[in-house]
C-alpha cells in the first residue's frame, strides 16, 4: 500500500474535463528495413514482455473511504494490454498514411481526454503509417503517442521509465522475467482500519516534519524578505518608487480560461549550435533555448495580437529531484515553480538576452537557497474535500466566468526543458526520430512549450487551447526562424530545415562557436543503459536545475559589454 503524495494527489484532485492532467510524447520512428507486418502489433508484444519493469504500468488508484486523504497505488488484478496500446490510424487494408499535419491534429485530440482512472493511469497510441512532407523527406514512418497521468510520474520519472521499454539499438534486449513468487498488493488485500490509521499516522508525520523545518525556513525567508525590504528603503531615500515584490505578467491571449480543444505543432533546431550559442554569449543552453521561445512569441504577438509594452513572464518548473536519481519505483513529482522574464518588450535582441540571462540567474539564486524547504507534500486527512472540493470549484469558476482574461497573472505560460538522452533511441526495434513532449494546459495559462533535448536535435512541442492560439503553425514557425536569426546575429553557418535524415548522421556545426563533434554517432561505444544526462545538463526535468551562476549584475555587466561592443 503507497499513498500519492500531497503533489501527486494535486493533480487529480484539480482534474476537469477541460484540464486533462496528463503528459506526453509523440515520436516518429523509422521502421527497420525489411519490416513487414503492424508497428501496433510489434509495439504490444513488446512492451508485454516489459510490464513488469516499471510500477506504473500495472499500478492503478484506489480512493481512501470517504475520501479521508489521498488515494493509495495497488496493482491492478490484471492489465489489458489491448486497451492500453491502441491503434491510432485507420487500420482499414490499403488506406493511404495519415499526413503529419493530420496525425498532429489527431494527437492534440487525444490530449484533450481524459485517462479513465478505472485503469492504470497510462495510454499508447500507435500509427502504423504516417506520409512524411517533401521537406522531410517524403517517406513513410510509423509514430508513437504517449499518454500518462502526471499523478504517476514527472518529467525525469519519465526517463526512468524509458529505461525499461526502450533499447539502445534495434534488437531488443533480453530482460529478466517477472518474479513468480513476488507478492502483489491488490485492492482486496487493503484493510479498512489500516487504510484510516495510515491516513492519520502520515498526516502526524508531515505536521511534524513541517514543524522541524519552520525555523529553518522562516531564517530563509526572513533573509529574502531582508533583503527586498532593504532595497525598497533604500529606494524611498533616494527619492525613487518602490518596487513590488512580485510583478504581475501582461495581458495577453494566453491568459485565459481553456475548453476541450487543443492544438498541438512541433519546431525543431540542432542542438550543438543551441549551446554553442548560449556558450557565445556567456550563458547557458537554457538561456538560450528561452530566447528563441521569447523571440517567436514576440514575433508571434505582432504579427497576430498586439506585444504588450511589458515583459511577458513565463512560468517554469524546477526539479527538485536529486541528481542521479534511478529509482524506477518512486516516480513521484518532486518539483517547484519559478517565473522567469522573457524580455519580449525589448526590440534589441542582446539586450532580450541580457534580460533573460538577469531573471534566470535570480532564480538559480533563490531556489538553490530554498530548494531544500520547498514542499511535495502536505497532511492527507481531508485534502480530497479540500483540494479537490473548494479550490477545485474555484479554479472552475475563475476560468469559466471570464476572469481568466480579466484579471492579471503572474505568469503569460509554461515553458518546460527537459533534458533527453544523446543518442538514438529504440522501440520495438524502431528508431525514435524525433521525441516531441506534450504537456498540461490550465485555465489563465492556456499555452505550454515544453522542449526536449534528444540525439543531437532540441525538439519543440507546443500545446495550446485552440481559441487562445489559433495560429500555432505560426509559432512553430517563429521558433525555427527565431533559431536562424541567431544564427545570422551570432555568425554561425545556416543549417538547412531539419529532416529526419539528419537523425542518423552528425549534428549541425557551429563554425567560429564550438566544433561539431569529432566521434560519428556510428562509432560510439555501445551503452547498456539509457544515459541519464542530469549530471551534466543544467536542465532539470521541467526547467532549470538550480546550480552556481553569476549574480544578476554580474551578468547585466556582461550584456552591457556586448551592446557596447556591438
Amino acid at each position: 500500500m503507497k499513498s500519492l503524495t500531497g503533489l501527486d494527489a494535486t493533480f487529480l484532485y484539480l482534474e476537469t474535463p477541460e484540464m486533462p492532467m496528463h503528459v506526453g510524447s509523440f515520436n516518429l520512428c523509422e521502421l527497420p528495413a525489411g519490416f513487414r507486418g503492424s508497428f501496433h502489433k510489434a509495439v504490444k508484444a513488446h512492451i508485454g514482455k516489459r510490464m513488469h519493469l516499471a510500477p506504473v504500468f500495472s499500478r492503478k488508484l484506489v480512493a481512501m473511504p470517504l475520501d479521508l486523504g489521498h488515494p493509495l497505488w495497488v496493482d491492478a488484478d490484471e492489465v489489458d494490454i489491448s486497451f492500453h496500446i491502441r491503434r491510432a490510424d485507420p487500420a482499414k487494408k490499403g488506406a493511404p498514411p495519415m499526413t503529419l499535419a493530420a496525425v498532429h491534429k489527431l494527437c492534440a485530440q487525444l490530449h484533450g481526454e481524459l485517462i479513465d482512472r478505472n485503469f492504470p493511469l497510462w495510454e499508447f497510441h500507435i500509427f502504423d503509417r504516417i506520409q512524411l512532407p517533401a521537406a522531410m523527406g517524403g517517406k513513410v514512418v510509423a509514430g508513437f503517442f504517449s499518454k500518462i497521468h502526471h499523478a504517476a510520474l514527472d518529467g525525469k520519472g519519465g526517463v526512468m521509465l524509458a529505461n525499461a521499454m526502450l533499447d539502445m539499438g534495434p534488437v531488443p534486449r533480453e530482460v529478466t522475467p517477472p518474479d513468480p513468487a513476488r507478492r502483489r498488493k491488490l485492492a482486496s488485500d487493503l484493510k479498512l482500519g489500516k487504510m484510516i490509521g495510515s491516513v492519520f499516522s502520515s498526516s502526524l508525520a508531515q505536521l511534524a516534519k513541517a514543524a522541524r523545518a519552520l525555523p529553518l525556513a522562516a531564517s530563509a525567508l526572513g533573509s529574502s524578505l531582508g533583503s527586498t525590504l532593504a532595497r525598497q528603503s533604500a529606494g524611498a531615500a533616494t527619492g525613487s518608487r518602490p518596487k513590488m515584490p512580485m510583478k504581475l505578467a501582461p495581458a495577453t491571449p494566453f491568459n485565459a480560461g481553456v475548453g476541450t480543444g487543443r492544438v498541438f505543432v512541433t519546431a525543431t533546431i540542432p542542438l550543438a549550435e543551441c549551446k554553442a550559442m548560449g556558450k557565445a554569449v556567456d550563458g547557458s543552453l537554457n538561456d538560450m533555448l528561452l530566447w528563441i521561445c521569447s523571440t517567436a512569441l514576440r514575433s508571434y504577438l505582432t504579427e497576430h495580437h498586439t506585444l504588450p509594452k511589458k515583459s511577458l513572464v513565463a512560468a517554469m518548473p524546477v526539479s527538485l529531484r536529486e541528481a542521479g536519481a534511478s529509482d524506477t519505483a518512486n516516480l513521484g513529482n518532486q518539483v517547484s515553480m519559478s517565473l522567469v522574464e522573457l524580455g519580449t518588450h525589448l526590440a534589441h535582441p542582446l539586450k532580450r538576452m541580457n534580460a533573460i540571462m538577469v531573471s534566470t540567474a535570480k532564480v538559480k539564486s533563490s531556489v538553490g537557497a530554498l530548494k531544500g524547504l520547498l514542499p511535495t507534500d502536505y497532511p492527507s486527512l481531508l485534502a480530497p474535500w479540500l483540494v479537490g472540493g473548494a479550490a477545485k470549484m474555484a479554479l472552475n469558476a475563475y476560468g469559466k466566468s471570464g476572469l481568466a482574461s480579466r484579471l492579471p497573472m503572474v505568469a503569460n505560460l509554461a515553458i518546460s526543458n527537459v533534458p533527453g538522452p544523446p543518442v538514438p533511441l529504440y522501440l520495438a526495434g524502431a528508431q525514435f526520430l524525433t521525441f516531441h513532449p506534450l504537456s498540461i494546459i490550465m485555465h489563465g495559462l492556456a499555452l505550454n512549450i515544453t522542449i526536449q533535448t534528444y540525439a543531437g536535435h532540441v525538439d519543440f512541442g507546443i500545446v495550446a487551447d485552440k481559441k487562445a492560439l489559433p495560429h500555432a503553425k505560426d509559432l512553430a514557425a517563429a521558433i525555427e526562424a527565431a533559431f536562424r536569426e541567431a544564427q545570422t546575429l551570432l555568425g554561425t553557418s545556416a543549417a538547412p530545415s531539419p529532416v529526419t535524415k539528419a537523425r542518423k548522421t552528425t549534428v549541425t556545426s557551429a563554425t567560429g562557436l564550438e566544433k561539431s563533434p569529432s566521434v560519428k554517432r556510428a562509432a560510439r561505444p555501445k551503452i547498456s543503459s539509457i544515459p541519464n544526462t542530469a549530471k551534466t545538463s543544467n536542465a532539470s526535468s521541467h526547467g532549470t536545475t538550480p546550480s552556481k551562476a553569476g549574480s544578476p549584475k554580474t551578468r547585466s555587466k556582461a550584456g552591457s559589454a556586448r551592446r557596447s561592443a556591438a
